[in-house]
């Protein structure tokens, strides 16, 4: 293989200035539209399978409802978190993110965990997943970090060269390369893991105020995991153990239930904060802005039907409702265009008159036609906006709150640059027994890379985290810590 760098280009033949940073307006964005390479990079990535989704594509689900135990008027006016004792039915789909349809439920691997709830004002989806950081922190990486996690082109096996040699060139992924490699890299069951919107996003209130909030759903059932011994075996013996172990619960009147609470940061605090708290590697200290308990998800209803429900059921971090808005984060204004983008290919422009996806409210709008129309495709009503004819209208008093741009269009990377504190304090907060693990683990994980080269550059990583924690992975490799490193 020559190892001369070819020029990058998009798929027109133009070379590509920058493939680390989406261009943004100012530093803090958000994100702009012009960027065709970031929005063909995404596009094409979302066609790249047919017809399971190229990410997430095992998965299970099942119905239930969300009950208001705390009212939060005075953060959001989001009807479906505002009352206490008022209930929103709900179906959420949990999945593992690299496997085929095929795949076995108990690899080591972040788990989905997307909750479409049927609110009164439209459909409101929290697209998160079981760990509260991801790997990295603008979408423009995306199509690249899941590359690695997939097969390679040639021999069609998982490559643990690609995949390290890519963390170790992004090192804004240690955070949760830590997380995963821990003991919650696998849970016991979906019923036994907590739940995280990951980013950060935009709560307002009826009076036009806002701040800054992210989703942690607790498990009532207590967080339990799988050593690496237990799901070796299980992936052998019963690869959708925890796709029957959802089923059987539920189906046995055992309803699992979360507790959701949120973290609320004052809108101003965002400037000051210690990290980025838009960065969606870093989480936020509880100390600073400790939990406030929301309400209760409980799941109390499978499925009819698997394909019909679980399969096509379509979630995406744009589906949002009045008192919900999108916040700065990189990774989250490019998964608000790729998610919709993507169903509207694997499912079609139509997914959301499916039963699964479709509101329980009143649709109104121009959108006609398409494949797989299953109404009565605006009947005879008038077709376009604006119209003297009586159709809908826009109503004002939805529009989203204005918020202050300014800066430069450029592709800017984060001003942020510590990699290593939030995982080193992760790999700190964990008992001797669990830190041993941890570096088996890895340590497992890394020995299948061929290069040398990749593996030391990953330990530095590790080592800039917690000298002890570079150190334990390094002798676990036979190999000796970089000179660099140790002055």
């Amino acid at each position: 293989m020559s190892k001369e760098n070819k020029q990058l280009t998009t798929g027109t033949g133009a070379p590509v200035g920058d493939n680390q940073n989406s261009m943004t307006a100012g530093m803090r964005g958000p994100t702009l539209i012009q960027d065709v390479h970031l929005i063909e990079k995404l596009a094409h990535f979302n066609r790249e399978r047919v017809p399971e989704r190229v990410v997430h594509a095992k998965g299970a689900g099942a119905h239930g409802y969300f009950e208001v135990t705390n009212d939060m008027s005075s953060y959001t006016k989001a009807k479906l978190f505002n009352g206490v004792g008022k209930r929103t039915p709900m179906f959420i789909r949990f999945s593992t993110v690299a496997g085929e349809l095929g795949s076995a439920d108990t690899v080591r691997d972040p788990r989905g965990f997307s909750v479409k709830f049927y609110t009164e004002e439209g459909n409101y989806d929290l697209v998160g997943n079981n760990t509260p950081i991801f790997f990295i922190r603008d979408a423009i990486k995306f199509p690249d970090f899941i590359h690695t996690q997939k097969r390679d082109p040639k021999s069609h096996l998982k490559n643990p060269n690609a995949i390290w040699d890519f963390w170790s060139l992004s090192p804004e992924s240690l955070h949760q390369v830590t997380y995963l490699m821990g003991d919650r890299g696998i849970p016991s069951s979906l019923r036994h893991m907590n739940g995280y919107g990951s980013h950060t996003f935009k709560w307002v209130n009826e009076d036009g105020e806002a701040v800054w909030v992210k989703y942690h759903f607790k498990t009532e059932q207590g967080v339990k995991n799988m050593t690496n011994e237990v799901a070796g075996k299980l992936a052998g013996e019963n690869p959708d153990y925890h796709t029957e172990d959802l089923f059987n619960a539920i189906d046995k009147g055992d309803f699992p239930a979360w507790r959701l609470h949120v973290q609320i940061m004052p809108f101003e605090d965002a400037e000051t904060y210690r990290f980025d708290p838009f960065d969606v590697t870093k989480v936020w200290s509880h100390k600073d802005y400790p939990l406030i308990e929301v309400g209760r998800m409980v799941l109390n209803r499978n499925p009819e039907n698997y394909f019909a429900e679980v399969e096509q059921a379509t979630f995406s971090p744009g589906t949002m409702v009045p008192g919900v808005e999108a916040s700065p984060d990189k990774m989250l204004q490019g998964r608000i265009f790729a998610y919709s983008d993507a169903h509207r290919y694997r499912v079609g422009p139509n997914h959301n008159l499916l039963p699964i996806n479709r509101p329980k409210v009143e649709v109104n709008n121009y959108q006609r036609d398409g494949a797989m129309r299953s109404d009565n495709n605006g009947a005879g009503s008038v077709y376009y906006e604006p119209n003297s004819y009586g159709g809908p209208k826009e109503a004002p008093e939805y529009k989203q709150t204005a918020f202050q741009v300014t800066g430069v269009a450029e592709q800017v990377s984060y001003d942020e640059h510590d990699h290593y504190t939030q995982a080193g304090d992760l790999y700190r907060l964990m008992s001797e027994e669990e830190r041993a693990r941890l570096v088996e683990t890895v340590v497992g994980a890394m020995k299948p890379v061929e290069r040398d080269d990749i593996k030391l550059r990953q330990i530095q990583h590790f080592y800039k985290a917690d000298p002890d924690y570079g150190e334990r992975v390094a002798k676990g490799l036979n190999l000796a810590l970089p000179h660099s490193i140790l002055k």
